[in-house]
């Protein structure tokens, strides 16, 4: 190795390696697990190996970070020594060469780390900041580079700050996004790019259906993959309609899992152009004939599927080509959510949201049940399975009470959360417990370790008002709209005396039309 300091530094990792390894496998005597005083080495020791793991991680997304900044200043360094007629393409290739040889990595890997360790290098500040300190993972890192690849300098420094920088004026809420795994926060961070992209989403989106497709590629064992390339709406129905009749068909005498329903679902509906098997009942795989509707194919009519779209109300009148959100896959062009309520899609709401934030409003109930308003206002919430990292879409979620009903709890919006199954029998059979809610925030966890993590919310955003009402809101409040109306924590307020800007505005544009 060229410095003796870097070599030492190595040696110093391995030395402290040796001792993190000694420390995981040690039993030891009386110690504290989360600041308590414990008899149980067990404990202990189980409460160390979650720290080691956690610290490892920290470890990991520093180790990166140093990565990228050695390999984007080795790339400066080779293009300034190379012979001045050495053609750039040629560099390039020799470049990748040396940092795959190094890492024992393809040429595409090697092209793709020296694309993104220049995009930290040059254009993402704290996102390499947040590397460097370990807030943030490799993964997270990466996330930021494709969602920032596409934006102008300013647009991507507002990305950043978004998720990064606790000081912006509007910064996303909840869960951190290095406490959330990175395929969940590519779904954040993409979702803000779609609201924010200074190129019209009804643009991008007009190209991006030019470019449907479906496509077929061979898999091992005798299995093909088939993926189809669609507009959301239309996509968000398909995966809606077929996990609905799925569920349906589940009972004790269906031995196949929801997923493989849905294959065969999707299989039957495609080869025979019927509905699925909304009639078939019991049976392993193998007695199922993908291609042949089962009995009762034709006999009952499949449940419509849901699509749940909350559309800013200037947008659905035409007045802002503000994005609509679709339930389960985020923001959508206004024009699409204009036709979803204009050819009767029966599982559209009308749903208000303050002009504040851009939070859906309570919906109240005294009663133990449930109303299918109550059910969907949680959705609209949470939008997903609160428990960190799952993906679960609010449709297949279940209504859970915080505080049990014969614990004295009350059946309020603040006193709910909608786990999925799989999350909801975790509640009920482990230690795992969620922390409280309120009305605009979904339930955190607690571990059986007694750690809290922290869930995902929805990046509400104060709705965009057309140019005239723009006007009017900035002449009253200030150069920007609704910037004296501070934003509450716990419960929101949309109707009140005096009547509120949104409310006046809403009236007044409605009135001119």
């Amino acid at each position: 190795m060229a410095s003796e300091a870097a070599a030492g530094a190595f040696e110093a990792i391995d030395a402290a390696l040796a001792v993190l390894r000694a420390e995981v496998a040690n039993a030891g005597a009386a110690r504290t697990v989360r600041g308590q005083a414990t008899n149980d080495p067990l404990a202990a020791i189980a409460d160390d190996c979650l720290d080691i793991l956690a610290g490892a991680a920290r470890t990991e997304a520093r180790l990166a970070a140093l990565k990228a900044e050695a390999a984007a200043t080795y790339a400066d360094s080779a293009r300034s020594i190379a012979p001045p007629d050495m053609p750039v393409q040629a560099q390039e290739m020799s470049i990748a060469a040396e940092i795959g040889c190094v890492l024992a990595i393809g040429d595409q890997a090697a092209d793709a780390l020296l694309a993104q360790s220049y995009a930290l290098a040059t254009s993402l500040p704290l996102t390499l900041e947040a590397l460097k300190a370990g807030t943030i993972s490799w993964q997270h890192a990466r996330v930021m580079v494709d969602e920032a690849s596409t934006l102008a300098p300013d647009a991507a420094a507002a990305l950043e700050a978004h998720f990064l920088d606790p000081e912006t004026p509007q910064p996303a809420r909840g869960c951190p996004a290095g406490e959330m795994p990175a395929y969940r926060f590519r779904r954040k961070a993409r979702g803000w790019r779609e609201r924010n992209h200074p190129d019209s989403i009804e643009q991008r989106h007009a190209r991006g259906a030019a470019d449907r497709c479906l496509e077929f590629a061979p898999e091992q064992d005798g299995m093909a993959r088939l993926s189809a390339y669609l507009p959301a709406d239309k996509a968000s129905a398909i995966w809606n309609r077929f996990t609905a009749i799925a569920r349906g068909l589940q009972g004790p005498n269906e031995e196949r899992t929801l997923t493989q329903l849905r294959a065969d679902l999707f299989a039957a509906t495609a080869l025979r152009g019927g509905s699925g098997c909304t009639g078939c009942t019991g049976g392993s795989p193998e007695t199922h004939d993908a291609g042949s509707p089962p009995q009762g194919l034709a006999d009952s009519p499949a449940p419509r599927a849901q699509v749940l779209v909350t559309v800013p109300v200037f947008s659905l009148l035409g007045a802002t080509d503000e994005p609509a959100m679709l339930d389960g896959y985020g923001p959508i062009p206004a024009s699409l959510a204009r036709d979803l309520v204009a050819n009767g899609a029966d599982s559209f709401y009308r749903v208000l949201v303050d002009p504040r934030d851009g939070a859906p409003l309570e919906i109240g109930r005294t009663s133990y049940r449930l109303t299918k308003a109550m059910r969907r206002w949680l959705r609209l919430r949470d939008g997903k399975c609160p428990f960190p990292g799952c993906s679960n879409h609010s449709l297949d979620n279940e209504a859970d009470h915080l505080l049990a009903w014969h614990h004295g709890g009350t059946t309020g919006i603040s006193n709910l959360g909608q786990p999925c199954p799989k999350h909801h029998r975790l509640r009920h059979t482990s230690r795992w417990r969620p922390t409280p809610a309120t009305k605009n925030e979904p339930p955190g966890w607690i571990s059986p370790a007694g750690r809290k993590y922290k869930s995902e919310h929805q990046d509400w955003e104060p709705p965009a008002l057309p140019h005239p009402l723009k006007a009017r809101a900035g002449t009253l409040h200030g150069s920007s709209p609704f910037a004296a109306m501070p934003v509450s924590s716990g419960t929101v307020d949309y109707f009140r005396l005096p009547p509120s800007i949104g409310e006046s505005s809403l009236a007044e544009y409605l009135a001119a039309r």
